[in-house]
């Protein structure tokens, strides 16, 4: 029994599916039972953030913003003209020092702060190019099959015009014998007769 063109093509896919990570597979088998595979990332990563890592972000958020910068910055300069002016009891006299530990004390909690939440944004943005990825390969999948349908279409309409092209000469070979019956040929032993 002859082997299909189509069965072998199941053959081939499903060594290739075997050379395919599991995460591939998993996305290839998404594809053939037509399941959903874009997703929504930025509402599941946030609904799985603890209390402490919405602060994280939240703090890491005002400290990046122009209102912060510009609320420190008064406050600094408020610091040094009362301490230089002595407007007020000099509570830091001119190195500051103090200030100097308030700002080293702040930066010392900051720092770990914006990077926990640097971390979480990358890991977010990590799932998203992920999700990007397994769309992507649907998609390609999904043009994949639409090119194989095209082709079979293509190949069953050029069947079927190549068997109506032979009907039609079959047909034009039948009206010509017909219409015009074949002629007789002059043997060599007849003389051609002169016109």
């Amino acid at each position: 029994m002859p082997v299909t063109r189509a069965e072998t093509a199941k053959k081939l896919v499903s060594q290739e599916i075997k050379n395919l990570s599991q995460h591939e597979r998993d996305i290839i088998e998404r594809f053939i039972n037509r399941k959903k595979v874009a997703r929504n990332i930025e509402q599941e990563f946030t609904e799985q953030l603890t209390f402490g890592e919405r602060l994280a972000d939240r703090f890491a958020e005002i400290m990046g913003s122009w209102r912060f910068i510009l609320i420190q910055s008064l406050l600094l300069a408020v610091w040094v003209i009362l301490n230089i002016t002595a407007f007020v009891n000099r509570w830091d006299p001119y190195p500051f020092i103090l200030l100097n530990l308030a700002l080293s004390f702040q930066a010392a909690y900051a720092a770990p702060i914006i990077m926990m939440s640097q971390n979480r944004q990358a890991d977010k943005d990590r799932l998203q190019s992920k999700n990007d990825y397994e769309v992507n390969l649907k998609a390609e999948m999904e043009i994949m099959q639409l090119h194989e349908k095209f082709n079979e279409m293509r190949d069953s309409l050029w069947m079927e015009f190549v068997t109506m092209q032979q009907q039609q000469l079959d047909l034009l070979d039948k009206i010509a014998a017909e219409v015009c019956p074949p002629k007789q040929l002059a043997t060599p032993s007849e003389p051609a007769s002169e016109s």
